[in-house]
């Protein structure tokens, strides 16, 4: 896309972030209270700053999709505060944040191919791992984790993109026809994923799945202070986006 081989793409904003710097700050471990916090922050200041950021290498985001919030999930208890976490061995995505998200916490991060999760967990060559309702549910990972705690520790947006260039050639009222149908999508998408994300969970429960509600997540996010000056001592510029994204409420 951003050689303009591509004209249009709808993208998890993980990839982005080590392209674009503001990208890579939705991906802070608890950086989003919930999906609704998500979306105030990226229709708003924190939104733009993060656009500008992927403006500025070739890409224009139009919209935002929901794609749902991560959660931790194992087949061994409920996990409620950090020290449930300790000693477990979690697979996480291949990512220095999430990794040293599960070390705050006392785990012992497994980064993995994705399509390696299921016989992993099955055979005990990992505890746990997180992910969202759907993606749960479709991967029968339900079937050999049955312990399911919304942490919703991680909430990555993805967005309908355009090429700079291509975007930039179209005429004012082509430019604002494309917005308002990326728009209009973005609000049938977000409706079809909360259908989607309910459905897994009434399916996963059904089967027997323990679910649980973590009532102060507070302790997880003081577990991240590390993490986030880690990150921020090698990205001084970002701190004001993330204390943007901290304040809104």
């Amino acid at each position: 896309m951003r050689l303009g081989g591509l004209a249009v793409g709808n993208f998890n904003l993980g990839p982005i972030g080590p392209i674009a710097a503001e990208a890579n700050v939705v991906s802070l471990p608890f950086i989003f209270k919930d999906v609704p916090h998500m979306f105030r922050v990226l229709n708003g200041e924190g939104g733009e700053m993060i656009a500008a950021g992927m403006e500025a290498k070739g890409l224009i985001p139009l919209a935002w999709y929901d794609a749902g919030a991560r959660s931790f999930y194992n087949g061994t208890k409920p996990i409620n505060t950090p020290s449930d976490v300790e000693g477990m061995k979690v697979r996480v995505m291949n990512n220095d944040l999430y990794s040293g998200m599960i070390s705050e916490l006392g785990g012992n991060p497994s980064p993995m191919a994705f399509a390696e999760v299921y016989q992993s967990l099955k055979t005990g060559v990992v505890d746990g791992a997180e992910n969202n309702w759907p993606s749960y549910e479709s991967t029968g990972h339900f079937e050999v984790a049955g312990y399911y705690s919304l942490s919703q520790h991680l909430i990555i947006p993805e967005c309908v993109c355009v090429n700079a260039d291509t975007f930039n050639a179209l005429s004012d009222d082509l430019k604002a026809a494309v917005k308002e149908a990326a728009v209009e999508s973005a609000a049938l998408q977000q409706q079809l994923w909360a259908e989607r994300e309910a459905s897994s969970r009434e399916m996963v429960e059904m089967a027997g799945v323990v679910t649980n509600e973590i009532a102060d997540k507070g302790p997880f996010q003081e577990a991240m202070v590390p993490v986030y000056e880690a990150y921020l001592s090698a990205n001084p510029e970002l701190r004001p986006l993330v204390e943007l994204i901290q304040a809104t409420e």
